[in-house]
């Protein structure tokens, strides 16, 4: 039978401490990571039952807190508990200081999420993959995949399903640059933000328009996916994103133009490409990047109004994320980018 999962991610589930400037009190015990703020993305876009078709793995160490349990469950997706009592959950520090600089470090040992994590669950007939890796361990979990997938006698099940990749800033280097153009074969979108796209090549520190274009038509003339067809989204923070396949080179906004409501933007990237993701599987694939995209930015915008994560409420209209409907957002978002110019 056809495995309902539609989004799984390969990211880690973190509890984040966080320490802000005096006299800002801290925040203990906040859902955090990559694989959680990516599953929120992709959630936002999945009210049940719908919301059983997002994959991801929570590992609860001795210590996992009861309420984040609970609140991990109240999203009532395909998440699956990963019991670990012989060690800590993942946790980590985040400290603020001036201009949004963000420093980061480990509290406890991370365990990372692999291949071999989803065999023997729904989760390996996921019809996309979010990986958060360097180039040379993306190669290895797609073809992991693939092989896992390919031992199955389902032939319904051997369909190639979707690979997002989010490649990690510490391995963004020039030095990386051939294992980077090595892992787009394996891939069908690769999306970095502004800063790890020119990592690759030097540098970027803003955003620079006819560079990101420039960078990027090399990548696609390199060859993305295994029939050349896939595309790149760079993520520019404010400036918004670059979507490029071919035949498409297209710039879209942030859905938020004012910084006043920007609170913490930490998990925006994630939760992007959580709602690519499901954009991609829902919408017709990668003909319509661009559309994804426009799911990306919404997943994006509620992912960054506040410290973790939004809040999940219920009208007699459906579900509301902070209060405001998905499809309302995504409605005033349409009519905006009607207007809107190309950089």
């Amino acid at each position: 039978m056809a495995s309902p999962i539609e989004f799984c991610t390969l990211g880690m589930f973190i509890i984040d401490e966080i320490e802000f400037a005096p006299p800002k009190p801290p925040a203990k015990d906040i859902v955090g990571g990559a694989g959680s703020y990516s599953a929120l993305g992709a959630r936002i876009f999945s009210p049940p039952p719908q919301s059983k078709s997002i994959g991801w793995i929570v590992d609860c160490g001795s210590d996992f807190p009861a309420e984040l349990r609970k609140f991990v469950a109240a999203w009532d997706t395909g998440v699956v508990f990963r019991e670990t009592p012989d060690r800590l959950t993942t946790r980590g520090w985040n400290g603020y200081g001036e201009d949004e600089h963000r420093a980061f470090k480990y509290l406890t040992p991370k365990l990372r999420v692999n291949h071999r994590d989803v065999v023997d669950t729904p989760l390996l007939w996921s019809r996309s993959f979010h990986l958060i890796c360097a180039p040379a361990r993306c190669v290895e979990l797609v073809e992991n995949i693939l092989a896992l997938r390919a031992q199955s006698s389902n032939t319904e099940s051997h369909q190639r399903p979707l690979f997002i990749w989010e490649p990690v800033p510490d391995l963004c280097t020039p030095d990386e640059l051939p294992n980077c153009l090595q892992a787009l074969k394996h891939v069908d979108v690769i999306s970095p933000n502004h800063q790890e796209l020119g990592g690759f090549f030097g540098g970027m520190d803003r955003v620079n328009h006819r560079l990101i274009e420039k960078l990027c038509k090399q990548w696609l003339e390199s060859g993305i996916g295994s029939d050349g067809q896939g595309g790149v989204v760079i993520r520019c923070g404010k400036e918004g994103c670059y979507v490029a396949r071919p035949g498409l080179q297209k710039w879209l906004p942030a859905y938020h133009q004012s910084s006043e409501k920007v609170v913490d933007p930490t998990g925006g990237g994630n939760g992007f490409l959580g709602g690519l993701a499901v954009g991609l599987v829902r919408s017709g694939g990668l003909q319509n990047l661009d559309e994804a995209a426009i799911w990306g930015s919404i997943s994006a915008s509620f992912a960054i109004e506040q410290v973790g994560m939004p809040v999940l409420g219920h009208s007699l209209q459906g579900e509301t994320w902070n209060g405001v409907r998905v499809e309302d957002r995504v409605e005033e978002f349409r009519k905006r980018l009607g207007s809107y110019v190309q950089p």
